[in-house]
């Protein structure tokens, strides 16, 4: 191995797209080298779309219209050509594998052809992934390239909470079951809290909510393991979310399509991309827009019932997997919206005493969000704990094997 090799991970959310690029010595040191997001891809709402990149301890800010993440991508890596950073590997973030892939994966075009197949599972962002890919190939279409799938973490939820309750027949003809998301977060959240609140015990149980600018979940996890999910076969069930529906009545569906002639795919959109806050507030698929609209008073009416849905529906899973778990020793917040929105963990957290959980609000509401920090009151049973995201390094660390670097 050369000295240093530098690794770039892309990460794409249903509305942003991050980067960042690692840089791993013979020691297996890793640092980041430069990084960046791109906010409100694609988003329709009040604000206009922009990308931040960070170099050499730099923060730059660049507003403009960003359609998709393709054109996001194309951004970033013309901004990494244009500064003259080497990149030596590129790594992505893939949703959804289903039966095709259990682990992650180089590419190639073998393993390209497979994952067009796993396009339907996550409609809104297997096809994501699949064009910054594209695009990556693109720009470095010499380089090695590898795949780290969203849904490996959650290999260890129990039968009886990843089983549907359909004829056996159906399950075993297709292949249906619970797989659950946003796993590389939830792996970083089940390596880092226990670290920080320096718990050496093997059961802590931990309650953690990835909530994004675009999709969100609740995971219960369990000495390390998780024990369920709030999303299912694909990462549209569960809570409300910026533009998809979440949970309910599959019985809707059927009406729309046998009494109503809905086509499935104007369904398929409906439920990924038009539904969610969007649907109900009519105006946003952003929460922040939502909340700044009820402050302001204006169709205070659909954005509040907006703001009171998506706050119910998490509520609900929380105190579910409390119960799951047989009670709860950390409550995590992380990704954008659960770091950085200081009035969604207010509202999520009113009322939980009998949980164990009490909220310093004081403290929530000044603290920034930028590093992992408590948020908790003294008396607070619970740990309230608030840890930025790091799904990248998790597919970097992945990376170090597939390169056996």
């Amino acid at each position: 191995m050369k000295d240093c090799f530098n690794i770039l991970i892309f990460n794409g959310g249903s509305s942003s797209l991050t980067y960042k690029i690692f840089q791993v010595d013979n020691s297996k040191n890793i640092k980041v080298v430069s990084y960046g997001k791109a906010h409100r891809v694609g988003v329709k709402g009040a604000k206009s779309s922009f990308i931040e990149h960070c170099l050499n301890a730099k923060i730059s800010k660049n507003i403009t219209p960003i359609p998709s993440h393709q054109a996001a991508a194309r951004l970033i890596l013309k901004h990494i050509e244009d500064n003259c950073i080497k990149i030596d590997s590129i790594g992505h973030r893939f949703v959804h594998g289903g039966s095709h892939f259990k682990e992650s994966i180089l590419l190639d075009r073998n393993t390209l052809s497979k994952l067009l197949l796993c396009l339907p599972l996550a409609p809104l962002h297997n096809p994501i992934s699949l064009s910054v890919i594209q695009e990556s190939r693109k720009f470095f279409p010499d380089l090695p390239q590898y795949v780290v799938f969203d849904s490996a973490f959650h290999s260890t939820i129990p039968a009886h909470a990843y089983t549907y309750a359909l004829p056996k027949r159906i399950i075993k003809k297709f292949g249906f079951r619970k797989y659950g998301f946003h796993g590389l977060s939830y792996s970083y959240v089940a390596r880092e809290v226990p670290v920080f609140l320096k718990d050496k015990s093997k059961n802590l149980r931990i309650v953690a909510c990835h909530l994004g600018t675009g999709g969100s979940s609740v995971a219960a996890i369990k000495g390390g393991r998780s024990v369920d999910n709030s999303m299912g076969y694909s990462p549209l069930c569960g809570l409300v979310m910026s533009t998809r529906c979440g949970d309910i009545d599959p019985m809707l569906m059927i009406y729309l399509m046998k009494i109503y002639d809905y086509r499935p795919d104007e369904l398929m959109d409906i439920l990924n991309t038009k539904s969610g806050l969007l649907g109900i507030s009519g105006f946003s698929s952003d929460i922040t827009d939502i909340i700044q609209r009820i402050e302001g008073e204006k169709e205070i009416d659909r954005a509040s019932l907006a703001l009171n849905m998506y706050i119910h529906r998490l509520r609900k899973y929380i105190g579910s997997y409390i119960v799951a778990l047989g009670g709860v020793d950390a409550l995590v917040f992380t990704d954008d919206i659960g770091v950085h929105n200081w009035q969604v963990r207010e509202k999520v957290c009113q009322g939980m005493e009998w949980a164990g959980i009490v909220l310093d609000r004081k403290v929530n509401r000044k603290i920034s969000g930028n590093e992992v920090s408590l948020v908790n009151d003294a008396c607070s049973k619970v740990k309230i704990v608030l840890l930025p995201a790091e799904e990248e390094l998790i597919i970097c660390l992945e990376g170090t094997k597939l390169l056996r670097l």
